[in-house]
C-alpha cells in the first residue's frame, strides 16, 4: 500500500463524502415513504393482487426505460446535479401516485419516479466512486448502509403518519419537500469539476483496496476469454437481481402480506418492510470486515442460506413476529450481494471501464419489473404467502452462481 493510500482525505472530500450520504438517504427514504401506504391505495382503488402487481411493476419498469439514458445525463450535466434533479422529480411522482385516483394514474405516477429513481441512483453511485477514489480505499458500501438508514426512516415515518392517522396527501407533500431541501443542501458540498476527472487515484497511480470498484484490474483474475466473460457476467447479473428480488418482496407484498393475510395492525404491518432494510443496514455496517476475513463467495452464499432457511421458516409456521423476524433474516442475508455484483463486474477484463457495472446495475432492475406481477399472479391462483417463496427462490440462486464471486485472498 502507498503513502498515497495512507493519506487523510481533505476537507472538501469529507464534505462531499457526508453530502453523498446525505443523497443515498434521502433516496432510501423517499420511496419508503410511500411503501406501507399500499395497502390502503390497493383498497381504495378496488383492485387485486394481479393487477396490484402489474401496477407497482411500474415503477420499475421506468427505472430500466430510462436507466440507460442516465450516464449520458451525467456526462453532459455532472453527477451531483443529476442525482439532485432525480431525487425532486422522484418526490413529485411519489407524491403524484399516492394521491392516484385510479389505476393509470397510479401506474403513471409510479412509471415516472421510478424514471427519476433511477438517473438518482447511477448518479448518486458515480459521484459516491468519484469521492471514493479521492479516499484511496473503499467506502462504497457505506452509503448502502445510509441508504438503508434512509429506508427505516422513511417507513417508519410512514408508519407514525399512519398511526396518526395522517392523509396521504399531507404526509406525503411534507416528505417530498424535507428531502428536496435536504438534496438541495448536499448539492452545494459535492465535488466540483467534470465527470471525466478521476483525481489522485489515476494521476498518482493511487487504486485502494481491492474490488473498491474504482476500475483497477484484480489482481486476482487473469485474463478471461470473451464467453467466459459473459458468462461470469451473467452469473452476477443473477446475483444482483436475486437481491433485489428480496428486497422487492419487502417493499411490495410485505405490508400487504401481514395486513391482509396475517391481520396486523396497519402501522404493525409496516415494520416487515422496516425490519428487512433494518437488517439489511446491519448486514451492510459489518460486511466489509466479514469480506475481508472470508472473502465475497463465502459472505454471499452464507447469507443467502440464512436468507432462504429464515424466510422458509417463517413461510412454512406463519405468524406476525415470526413473518417480520422471516423479513429481517432476508434483508441481512442479501445485504451484501448488490454491492458485491456491482465491484466484481466493475472489474472484468475485456470490458470497457465501467460497462460491467452499468450493465449489472441495469439488468438487476429486471427483478424489480418481473416480481410484482408475477407473485401476484401467483397469489391470485393460490395464495401470497405461497408467491413470496420467491424470497427462498433468490437463496438458492446465490448459492449456486455465487461461486463466480472471490473467495478470501491469500
Amino acid at each position: 500500500m502507498t503513502v498515497d493510500v495512507l493519506r487523510r482525505p481533505a476537507p472538501a472530500d469529507r464534505r462531499a463524502r457526508v453530502a453523498v450520504a446525505v443523497l443515498f438517504f434521502t433516496n432510501g427514504a423517499l420511496f419508503a415513504n410511500l411503501l406501507p401506504r399500499y395497502p390502503q391505495i390497493k383498497a381504495d382503488l378496488g383492485i387485486g393482487n394481479a393487477a396490484y402487481g402489474l401496477a407497482v411493476a411500474a415503477f420499475p419498469a421506468g427505472a430500466i426505460t430510462a436507466g440507460l439514458a442516465a450516464g449520458i445525463l451525467v456526462r453532459r450535466f455532472g453527477s451531483a446535479r443529476v442525482a439532485v434533479g432525480g431525487t425532486l422529480l422522484t418526490g413529485a411522482g411519489i407524491l403524484a401516485a399516492g394521491l392516484a385516483d385510479s389505476v393509470a394514474v397510479f401506474a403513471g405516477a409510479l412509471f415516472l419516479a421510478g424514471a427519476m429513481d433511477a438517473f438518482t441512483d447511477v448518479a448518486q453511485n458515480a459521484h459516491g466512486l468519484r469521492v471514493q477514489r479521492r479516499y484511496g480505499r473503499s467506502i462504497i458500501n457505506s452509503f448502502h448502509a445510509i441508504w438503508s438508514i434512509g429506508a427505516v426512516t422513511g417507513g417508519s415515518m410512514a408508519a407514525a403518519a399512519i398511526a396518526l392517522g395522517v392523509s396521504r396527501g399531507p404526509h406525503l407533500l411534507f416528505s417530498a419537500a424535507v428531502f428536496a431541501v435536504a438534496a438541495c443542501v448536499a448539492l452545494r458540498y459535492c465535488l466540483p469539476g467534470p465527470e471525466t476527472d478521476t483525481g489522485t487515484a489515476v494521476e498518482t497511480g493511487e487504486t485502494g483496496e481491492t474490488g473498491a470498484g474504482d476500475g483497477a484490474a484484480s489482481p486476482e483474475r487473469a485474463p478471461a476469454t470473451g464467453l467466459r466473460t459473459g458468462w461470469v457476467l451473467a452469473a452476477l447479473v443473477l446475483i444482483a437481481t436475486a437481491g433485489t428480488l428480496v428486497e422487492d418482496a419487502g417493499m411490495s407484498w410485505a405490508t400487504l402480506y401481514l395486513s391482509d393475510s396475517l391481520h396486523a395492525t396497519a402501522a404493525l404491518a409496516a415494520s416487515g418492510y422496516v425490519a428487512l432494510v433494518g437488517a439489511q443496514f446491519v448486514g451492510r455496517i459489518v460486511g466489509d470486515r466479514l469480506v475481508d476475513r472470508f472473502g465475497q463467495r463465502t459472505v454471499a452464499r452464507s447469507g443467502a442460506l440464512i436468507a432462504a432457511v429464515g424466510m422458509g421458516l417463517a413461510l412454512a409456521v406463519p405468524t406476525v413476529p415470526g413473518t417480520v423476524l422471516g423479513f429481517a433474516a432476508a434483508g441481512f442475508g442479501v445485504a451484501t450481494l448488490v454491492p458485491a455484483a456491482m465491484h466484481e463486474a466493475d472489474e472484468l477484463p475485456g470490458l470497457k471501464p465501467g460497462s460491467g457495472l452499468t450493465l449489472v446495475s441495469w439488468l438487476m432492475r429486471l427483478g424489480f419489473l418481473l416480481s410484482p406481477p408475477a407473485v401476484g399472479l401467483v397469489a391470485d391462483a393460490t395464495s401470497l404467502r405461497v408467491g413470496l417463496l420467491v424470497v427462498p427462490f433468490a437463496g438458492l440462486i446465490v448459492l449456486v452462481c455465487g461461486g463466480v464471486l472471490r473467495s478470501r485472498r491469500g
